[in-house]
């Protein structure tokens, strides 16, 4: 499963809130897909790195299925 709680916690220690992110232009829709846990494609994560200045596990990490 993928998680994306860093995502979360890398906006919130370089303190951008959802608003900050759709001012430069990120989609709310995809900010609320992501809350819900929904898939997200490479290209969304290559934005989000780019506007958070990140790493790709700054963003999601993988949770092994037991």
């Amino acid at each position: 499963m993928i998680s994306y709680e860093p995502f979360f916690q890398t906006m919130k220690e370089k303190k951008i809130s959802s608003y900050e992110l759709a001012k430069k232009g990120f989609p709310r829709s995809t900010y609320y897909a992501i809350k819900q846990g929904k898939s997200i494609t490479t290209n969304t994560v290559d934005q989000l790195c780019s506007i958070l200045h990140c790493e790709v596990s700054d963003i999601m990490k993988y949770i092994e299925n037991k």
